[in-house]
């Protein structure tokens, strides 16, 4: 009995299968969630958090939902609560007194992030750690660019952060580093808050400090003075690492190498390069740690004839006996912004005013979501700043 064959039309087979190829209404939804931020806080303390509130209410967003603990044995533990896929995340992360704990945290919460899907993870860091240890140092090692390293394998992308101490840290990372100013809202602080600071002179109170002093003076219309050969030594005077091996004694030198001998240095006694009697000093770094190199500054600036001492930083670390040593001196005020929490240090001591910088923050994460120009918040800033 011969067979019959079935045949179907061609187009109903091919239209089965092309309808949902054709189907417009599944990737806008795709793409939706591809457009989309979130912003997490990435420190387990409640004091830390502040920053992070001041940067999503000023983006009219809402803080992403996580949890980050510290377990009974010292682990730190970060679960994220809500689906990132997709998505541009910032982590905000501020720099506590515990500053092994605060880069654990951001280095676990950046790896959940990325094991998540993350499109982009962005480190928002106002104060980078390690940043005084960007140099070798005797038989140190440079941790800053350790810590560079660390974050790129954990799965950052790029870092927002202020002030770095050394701008050459840049340099360390595989990834976009974004160092923005403070400069310009101390600024501000000086016409609006200081009374008659037309009378003002800028300090340095070394000559390393003296590239932001005159960045400061030529901006406000101001007078410059430097303080020259202070007691302690200073960050450039210290050993490079380059003596090892160590010197051996009777070795025997071919007559045509030997080199000419280093002569020591010999710090001059403190003197102050430029007229402070009768004004206002300004003493402006960029981060203030142990205090006691700006409280002898403020002593030989009150002996010098200024009669109002202002201090004024970005990163204000305030570390050990910070808040007492400054009360006990003769400085009238110390200014930092809030990259660093230090409420704490503030009820100690009255003369701490602090200067919100989540402004700049909160635009930075905007226009790098949205891809646009950042040459806006670096407006009228040069090499030397």
């Amino acid at each position: 009995m011969p067979r019959k064959l079935l045949l179907l039309p061609p187009l109903s087979v091919c239209s089965a299968f092309r309808a949902p190829r054709a189907c417009p209404a599944a990737r806008p939804a795709m793409n939706a969630a591809r457009t989309g931020y979130r912003v997490f806080s990435a420190n387990s303390t409640a004091a830390c958090t502040e920053l992070a509130k001041r940067i999503t209410e000023r983006l009219g967003a809402e803080l992403g939902k996580s949890v980050v603990y510290q377990e009974t044995n010292g682990e730190t533990r970060v679960e994220i609560k809500e689906s990132v896929r997709g998505q541009d995340i910032f982590i905000i992360q501020t720099i506590p007194r515990d500053v092994n704990t605060a880069v654990m945290e951001l280095l676990i919460m950046a790896y959940a992030l990325k094991t998540a899907c993350a499109r982009n993870i962005i480190g928002v860091i106002p104060y980078f750690p390690y940043s005084k240890q960007s140099k070798m140092r005797k038989r140190g090692s440079i941790v800053c660019k350790l810590l560079a390293s660390m974050l790129a394998k954990a799965g950052l992308t790029h870092i927002i952060t202020m002030d770095l101490h050394q701008k050459e840290i840049q340099g360390f990372f595989s990834f976009p580093v974004d160092n923005l100013r403070a400069s310009p809202f101390l600024l501000q602080y000086i016409q609006e808050e200081i009374p008659n600071y037309r009378n003002a002179v800028i300090v340095a109170k070394s000559p390393d400090a003296a590239k932001r002093a005159q960045s400061y003076a030529e901006r406000l219309r101001l007078g410059l003075a430097v303080i020259h050969g202070e007691a302690q030594c200073a960050e450039m005077d210290m050993d490079d690492g380059r003596h090892s091996p160590p010197m051996v004694k009777n070795t025997t030198v071919h007559p045509g190498l030997e080199l000419p001998l280093m002569m020591a240095k010999e710090k001059p006694p403190i003197t102050v390069v430029g007229d402070v009697g009768g004004r206002i000093a300004i003493i402006v770094d960029d981060i203030i740690d142990d205090v006691e190199s700006f409280v002898a500054a403020a002593e030989i600036l009150k002996e010098r004839g200024a009669y109002r001492i202002y201090v004024m930083a970005t990163h204000g670390i305030l570390s050990a006996e910070a808040p007492r040593l400054i009360e006990e001196s003769s400085i009238d005020e110390v200014v930092v912004t809030n990259t660093v929490p230090h409420e704490v240090q503030k009820l100690q001591c009255p003369k701490i005013k602090t200067v919100d910088i989540s402004l700049i923050l909160s635009e930075a994460i905007r226009r790098i979501h949205n891809g646009e120009s950042m040459a806006y918040l670096f407006r009228n800033i040069t090499v030397d700043d």
